[in-house]
């Protein structure tokens, strides 16, 4: 009985870390799994936001454009290797999404780019942002500061 008891307490500690780390939002078809960045030295006056963004529905959405109170200027930016440099570019006209896809914001791929940012990034806060879609509208996300020379979070 003494087992059961310790096992039932771990399933549901690890249930409960599970949840409390659980970092995603729903709104109509879109959902946005784990948006972070890292933390950023003093000074800088950039930082990377990364996030997974499956549309669920049975149309195409845009991300066409993401509001934040940590930058003056929030881009959506693609990074490709062409004729062997790696370049960055920024998506002026934001991110199309096709029914039943995922788009991965990570490190070396799309990312956000916050611009003119008006303080450093410490990790283990949060900052508030604001996505904005063609059908789905805004959805209030909070970006999680992460390590700043950390591999950054997982998608599972």
């Amino acid at each position: 009985m003494r087992l059961f008891s310790e096992l039932f307490l771990a399933a549901t500690i690890a249930a409960i870390a599970t949840v409390a780390t659980a970092h995603d939002y729903t709104k109509g078809s879109i959902k946005i799994d784990h948006p972070w960045s890292r933390a950023t030295p003093r000074g800088a006056q950039v930082a990377g936001g990364y996030l997974v963004i499956e549309n669920k529905g049975t149309s195409v959405d845009r991300l066409v454009s993401i509001i934040s109170e940590i930058a003056g200027r929030v881009e959506i930016h693609e990074m490709a290797v062409k004729d062997g440099i790696m370049r960055m570019r920024p998506l002026a006209r934001g991110l199309a999404i096709k029914p039943g896809a995922t788009a991965k914001f990570e490190p070396g791929g799309f990312h956000v780019m916050f611009m003119n940012l008006k303080r450093p990034l410490t990790q283990g806060e949060k900052f508030k942002g604001t996505l904005v879609f063609e059908k789905a509208g805004r959805i209030e996300v909070e970006f999680n500061v992460e390590a700043m020379g950390g591999p950054g979070h997982t998608h599972q």
